[in-house]
């Protein structure tokens, strides 16, 4: 069996958190009409975790929405002053703020009597190159136990839309595992925190 699990490593908090806020605060009336000029993107310093994957988003969403998506970077005060002047624009969605993610990859055996068998925990990168699995030989997690991959904010190996696969085993009936991913990460003082849910991997198309 297979489980697969869709993330990002850097740059959520573009989409999850200021994004958001800032494109559907100024209105229904707004968002209607959003976008109709250029867009700026706030990072951290140039060169920084957060650096490359905003250029990419910038690159992906000027071909989706037909406007420009400049990266303004503003490094400086632990990013206090980009973050200052994230708050500072108009809440129109024009001006974005990028944080960093980091993320655990949790797969916990949720059965009371029986071990799991983990026979990979592969992590590939947006155009489906896998980039390292974790996993040297296959595992046995006792019951109720867990196994835990950490991926830090410095890794942008995966890019903008990252996945994790894990392959698992068993002898004998035995309660599914649960995968998921909890993002943790911050913009200047602030910071956030989300869970990611894996998902079956089912083959479809069979007779």
């Amino acid at each position: 069996m297979q489980f697969r699990l869709n993330f990002r490593p850097t740059a959520l908090a573009a989409f999850g958190l200021l994004a958001a806020t800032a494109a559907f605060s100024a209105g229904a009336h707004a968002a209607d009409e959003w976008p109709t000029r250029d867009i700026t993107f706030v990072p951290y310093a140039p060169g920084g975790c957060t650096d490359p994957i905003s250029r990419k988003y910038a690159e992906l969403l000027e071909k989706q929405l037909k406007v420009k998506v400049i990266v303004e970077n503003k490094p400086g005060a632990s990013a206090t002053i980009g973050t200052g002047a994230v708050i500072r624009a108009a809440p129109d969605g024009y001006t974005i703020g990028l944080g960093s993610t980091s993320v655990t990859r949790s797969i916990h055996n949720a059965s009371e009597t029986r071990p799991l068998v983990l026979r990979r925990i592969a992590y590939f990168d947006t155009n489906g190159k896998m980039v390292e699995n974790y996993l040297k030989a296959p595992v046995a997690p006792e019951p109720f136990s867990t196994v835990e991959v950490f991926v830090p904010t410095t890794d942008v190996r995966g890019g903008t839309g990252a996945n994790f696969v894990v392959d698992w085993a068993a002898v004998g009936e035995i309660a599914e595992p649960v995968v998921e991913a909890l993002m943790f990460g911050g913009l200047g003082g602030g910071y956030y925190a989300f869970i990611s849910q894996g998902r079956p991997l089912k083959v479809v198309g069979k007779d």
